[in-house]
């Protein structure tokens, strides 16, 4: 199928309020990972989205180049040709964009999202993320009114974070004095300042959620946060402002705190650090079963069977392809695309 567009994208959201589930929102580097992501999601029969990240965007361009406006364009066009060939829906996203790299990274996308409409072309992305968390939440919120503004104009989603994603992404760290928790005071200025210009955006809300993997007991999330803010901001504005939220940092969580988080209104969750893992897991694997035909050895020329690169990467397509099954079936999101 084509690349979800906006009413698409809301008819997925609103599916997965109304049924209690989140879609995956998968991290890609790579035309191998975002193959990997389509390859997982049809074979699960679940929609979801494929993301790209500022350091993934410009590791897609080249380490010559290293333009993460380019890379992103080159990722997103290929899903677009790929996905027509998979019976599910594929919203295309970017990823923890902060205020230094909007001008490097989103808009830029914006800017070709707008040339391709005014073609008579589909969107180039379906939806995209201003990290302001560093911020504090008045700027945070002037960015982000002025984005989502223009966003509705061109048919995006705009995805906004309150509070910070502790650990690292990105070379990107979390202050040890970061704001982990989003409180109800911080969602209702949410709601105050961007309802009025549009629904057409999600919210991060941080409930200790940690980017990276740690060892059990190191994170100490909340999910209730979440439904403290969810009952806040419908006791003020009504039901239908119930925020479609994103769970950040999701990688090596408990089912039970994943459950939890979708039950307040989670309808996507990120993931990077557990794909990474299994696609270099894969490679690993196979260098240390042939390291004689892998690597020259006394001279030897090795196996090209073993060292040819098509190899070990098909063997860590399929291998991301099974944990993305895995995580939809986490976020109870098996079997419910809506594509028909």
């Amino acid at each position: 199928m084509p690349i979800a567009d906006h009413a698409t994208f809301s008819r997925m959201l609103a599916r997965a309020q109304e049924d209690r589930f989140a879609y995956p929102a998968i991290n890609v580097t790579s035309l191998t990972t975002a193959n990997a992501v389509l390859r997982g999601l049809a074979e699960s029969k679940s929609d979801g989205i494929i993301q790209i990240s500022t350091g993934g965007a410009a590791f897609a361009s080249g380490s010559s180049v290293k333009d993460m406006a380019l890379g992103a364009i080159s990722i997103a066009e290929h899903v677009h040709r790929l996905a027509a060939r998979y019976p599910v829906y594929i919203a295309l996203g970017t990823d923890h964009c902060t205020a230094q790299n909007l001008d490097k990274f989103v808009m830029p996308l914006v800017d070709e999202t707008e040339r391709r409409r005014a073609a008579g072309l589909p969107n180039l992305f379906t939806t995209h993320m201003f990290d302001g968390s560093v911020l504090p939440l008045k700027e945070n919120l002037d960015i982000a009114v002025k984005l989502l503004e223009r966003f509705q104009k061109a048919d995006l989603f705009l995805e906004i974070e309150v509070g910070v994603v502790g650990g690292e992404e990105d070379g990107i760290k979390a202050s040890g004095a970061a704001k982990l928790y989003t409180t109800p005071d911080d969602t209702l200025e949410v709601a105050r300042r961007l309802n009025p210009v549009g629904r057409g955006y999600l919210l991060a809300a941080t409930f200790g959620n940690v980017h990276g993997v740690y060892a059990p007991g190191h994170v100490k999330l909340q999910p209730s946060i979440l439904k403290a803010c969810q009952e806040e901001v419908i006791a003020n504005f009504g039901a239908p402002a119930r925020f479609n939220l994103v769970f950040h940092g999701g990688s090596g969580s408990s089912v039970e705190d994943i459950h939890a988080a979708i039950d307040y209104g989670v309808v996507k969750m990120n993931v990077d650090t557990d794909t990474q893992y299994i696609f270099t897991r894969a490679i690993a694997g196979h260098l240390f079963r042939n390291y004689d035909g892998a690597l020259k050895v006394d001279g030897n020329v090795g196996d090209k069977k073993v060292y040819d690169p098509r190899v070990y990467m098909t063997l860590a397509e399929e291998s991301m392809a099974e944990e993305v099954k895995s995580i939809v079936t986490r976020l109870r999101a098996a079997g419910r695309t809506i594509f028909q």
